[in-house]
């Protein structure tokens, strides 16, 4: 169990105090919380990549893990706020799509709009809820708060579209859904779905008028410079240029097509 741990992600950008804000509230509800930073380099107003993001770092933390995440472009309108109950783990934020994969890969246990000031602070800024609501129901959270406390049940989370992945024999087309900090392009294809592809030169790849043979196993399987395919840390393909930033020198990202044929 993981009671006082507390995960944030934002788009507030590396050099904002917005981030020591929100966990200098934190602090002040539960001086023993443990808060991890997940990533403040979500896009500005960037949903559907801090979905992502959120989605591929949450399912490594333990049970009662509290997740609060903040992109927000609909702040202080009538867009919701809201907790999840998922695989476990405790989540808030607004409910714009920002935990739709989440939930997509399990479903909610609880959902709960956040709709009772005890648990915010005293006054409520219509342009900063990270602070004011998210950040102090978080900490009132890591202290074993029961979630029914914080509003009604809710039926659903508002969605966000997601591409899907093609899959026909012989070939698999799907997109960049990702790009990392090394440049990387990490699709939606997952290893399940190649699981009948080869992995020698049999197998081509397609990214835009880009294409590789082969998916390997590292990065270090091909010189210098080589475009490469491998099955990431993830468990999804990514392309890849070695030593080197393959969104920049290719001039593709996110929703770059990306086909595999064999």
């Amino acid at each position: 169990m993981a009671r006082g741990l507390i995960t944030l992600l934002t788009d507030f950008g590396t050099g904002s105090h917005y981030v020591a804000v929100m966990k200098g509230v934190i602090l002040g509800i539960n001086p023993a919380a443990r808060i991890v930073d997940v990533t403040h380099a979500v896009p500005p107003q960037d949903v559907r990549q801090g979905a992502w993001l959120l989605a591929e770092a949450a399912r490594w933390f333990p049970p009662e893990t509290v997740h609060a995440a903040v992109v927000d472009p609909g702040v202080g309108t009538q867009r919701r706020l809201v907790y999840a109950g998922i695989a476990g783990q405790h989540f808030v934020a607004p409910d714009n799509g920002l935990l739709s994969l989440v939930a997509r890969r399990s479903p909610p246990e609880r959902l709960i709009t956040l709709a009772e000031p005890r648990y915010w602070l005293p006054e409520v800024s219509a342009t900063f809820h990270g602070r004011d609501i998210i950040a102090p129901v978080a900490a009132w959270l890591s202290r074993g708060l029961e979630p029914d406390l914080l509003g009604p049940p809710q039926v659903s989370l508002t969605p966000c579209e997601w591409p899907e992945v093609i899959q026909v024999p012989g070939t698999v087309e799907g997109c960049v859904q990702s790009v990392d900090s090394f440049g990387n392009l990490i699709t939606n294809i997952t290893a399940e779905m190649l699981r009948d592809a080869p992995r020698d030169e049999r197998v081509r790849i397609e990214c835009e008028e880009h294409e590789t043979l082969g998916i390997y196993r590292t990065y270090a399987d091909q010189p210098p410079q080589t475009l490469i395919a491998l099955i990431g840390s993830s468990g999804f393909l990514e392309l890849a240029v070695v030593n080197d930033n393959a969104a920049k020198l290719l001039g593709l990202g996110r929703g770059a097509v990306v086909r595999v044929r064999w």
